[in-house]
């Protein structure tokens, strides 16, 4: 069984982590989102763009009061190309991760660790305000039709991280794995990773899948250690502030 490709995974995070609202506009696909998320607020092409379609993408962002942001996926070198040339940056590059079930759901994490929770806690939303996760993207977790759940960690009796997972075709797909200030490199990240996995093998998924920023050097090594596969890689484009 071979593992999703980076196009698969792209659709697999529109479906697990939905903007409030996609418009079609020429060749683009504009996502319009007050959370904040660039996931959920990113414009992409859907068919070959030439540098004067970007002004028509730029006003329906601007209209929606966000600033403009385009998805870079791979293969997508010449708008990358336009975008620098008209002075944007280069946002956020991202790695997304795949494996099969059967490879990671293979230990459950200890008793009283892990607990699977819809809708979130208090003690859940209280974890992500602290680490910059607010009302909009929990939204954007409420809003998802799709099978879903969140993950509550728990350390030394305490509420110590959270999770939110989410189902689309045959790929569950982690978002917003956040571990408590006091309660980092105990394991528990490993744990809910594991966790998710099995909570995905009992909704029928084939294989487990995240994004995690380039930046975040401890997310890298901790997918990488669990066997998890480097599958493909995208970033964004903004204007500098």
């Amino acid at each position: 069984m071979s593992l999703p490709t980076v196009q698969k995974l792209y659709a697999v995070i529109d479906g697990t982590w939905p903007a409030s609202a996609k418009q079609a506009l020429g060749p683009w696909m504009v996502r319009l989102d007050s959370s904040g998320s660039s996931r959920v607020s990113a414009t992409t092409a859907e068919a070959p763009v030439t540098d004067a379609d970007i002004p028509h993408a730029e006003a329906a962002m601007r209209e929606a009061g966000q600033t403009p942001l385009f998805m870079i996926r791979e293969g997508e070198d010449a708008l990358d190309e336009i975008l620098a040339a008209r002075g944007y940056i280069i946002k956020d590059p991202v790695n997304l991760y795949a494996t099969k079930i059967s490879d990671i759901a293979t230990t459950r994490p200890p008793a009283v660790t892990s607990f699977e929770v819809w809708p979130p806690l208090a003690a859940q939303i209280e974890i992500w305000k602290v680490g910059g996760i607010g009302a909009g993207r929990l939204a954007v977790m409420d809003r998802a039709h799709h099978p879903k759940t969140t993950l509550l960690g728990r350390l030394n009796d305490r509420p110590a991280g959270t999770g939110y997972v989410g189902l689309a075709a045959d790929c569950a797909m982690i978002h917003a794995l956040e571990i408590g200030q006091d309660h980092r490199r105990q394991g528990l990240a490993r744990h809910l990773t594991r966790a998710a996995a099995f909570w995905a093998q009992d909704h029928g998924a084939a294989y487990l899948t995240l994004v995690t920023t380039q930046a975040n050097a401890g997310a890298n090594a901790l997918y990488s250690s669990l066997g998890m596969a480097l599958v493909g890689h995208y970033h964004y484009r903004t204007l500098p502030e």
